[in-house]
């Protein structure tokens, strides 16, 4: 009796379901990562790992969430792994125990960032009792604060205005307001709409290059860093694989970036260059290497000067948010800093 299990015919089927679960088996292996940010060409460099697949063990499921409180939000409750945002969130999500720690700084901000103030302002006096747009509990309220007391105002000479940055534009635009920090390509399109509005400072003042207050940073959810730390360490190297693709590839970089977002290339080009070097007047894409010196986790000193980086970072940041109610104690770095997955991917990367 023969054994049709050896057949031809039989053994090339099997070869033929082998094949194509073989070929299935990357998708179906690829770990979901679900990351926030909103929109904004500096977070953009997640779509450029999404659109070229740089690390294809994990898959990644974007969201665009304008609000970054609503992103933290969503973080605490399990529905987002990882938000780029503005660095400033660290001692606040420790002081109130939110289960979200910041993991790396990404990016300083060399000039898109500006305070513009309406027309009829002439001096920073002129403020006093007026109100400001800012996004409250962010690096802009801090920004704001710090130039009003350098320009012989208290910090809370103004009332704040809490809106995010389309909304900052109108509330300019329509006399809401009489100054706001505004961040491009936000910044230009008051000064284009609002005749008379001047820029008071930007962030390209070497005062605010220095301190590295204007920045931008990624966020993990300390569940994600915990119950799945390889894959937190995936979903950060496809970052700055990305940032090193577009270094290499900065037009179809932009490209890509502009398109996700649905920004014009030349405002994505405002915002991060379209060389793929610093770009004054907009932001320091940081590489793995400038990141981890940033972060104290490679030896150097911080690339925007000092030695202390994020610690000194961390204390101006903690010490604004006295300031302004939203924190009470002066807490040490390790409270919200997860240093992990940047240190394990900064020995894997040059």
């Amino acid at each position: 009796m023969s054994d049709s299990s050896r057949s031809p015919a039989r053994l090339l089927r099997g070869l033929a379901a082998a094949t194509l679960l073989a070929l299935s088996l990357p998708s179906l292996a690829a770990d979901p990562v679900r990351v926030s940010l909103f929109s904004w060409p500096g977070y953009g460099f997640w779509f450029i790992a999404r659109e070229k697949n740089l690390v294809p063990e994990i898959e990644l499921d974007i969201q665009i969430i304008e609000d970054p409180y609503q992103s933290f939000s969503a973080m605490a409750a399990g529905q987002i792994d990882i938000t780029s945002s503005t660095v400033e969130y660290g001692p606040i999500a420790a002081e109130q125990k939110v289960p979200v720690k910041f993991v790396t700084y990404t990016n300083p901000s060399i000039g898109t960032d500006k305070i513009i103030l309406a027309p009829d302002i002439k001096e920073p006096a002129d403020l006093k009792g007026k109100k400001v747009a800012v996004l409250e509990g962010g690096l802009t309220q801090i920004y704001m604060g710090i130039w009003l007391e350098n320009n012989g105002l208290k910090f809370n000479d103004v009332k704040y205005v809490n809106v995010i940055m389309d909304d900052a534009v109108g509330a300019m635009v329509s006399g809401q307001v009489a100054a706001g920090e505004l961040w491009e390509p936000f910044g230009s399109k008051v000064l284009e709409t609002l005749k008379g509005s001047r820029v008071a400072t930007t962030s390209a003042e070497p005062f605010w290059k220095s301190n590295g207050l204007l920045a931008d940073g990624m966020y993990m959810a300390e569940g994600f860093l915990k119950d799945k730390p390889a894959t937190a360490e995936l979903a950060m190297k496809a970052y700055y694989l990305a940032v090193d693709y577009w270094k290499k590839h900065p037009a179809e970089g932009n490209d890509i970036i502009a398109k996700a977002l649905k920004f014009a290339v030349s405002d994505v080009e405002m915002v991060i260059g379209k060389d793929g070097k610093p770009t004054e007047g907009g932001i320091w894409v940081f590489d793995i290497d400038e990141s981890a010196r940033f972060m104290r986790v490679r030896e150097g000193a911080s690339p925007i000067g000092g030695a202390n980086g994020v610690l000194d970072h961390w204390a101006l940041t903690n010490d604004w948010w006295i300031k302004f109610g939203l924190m009470k104690e002066k807490l040490p770095p390790e409270a919200g800093i997860d240093l992990a997955p940047l240190k394990a991917v900064s020995a894997t990367m040059p």
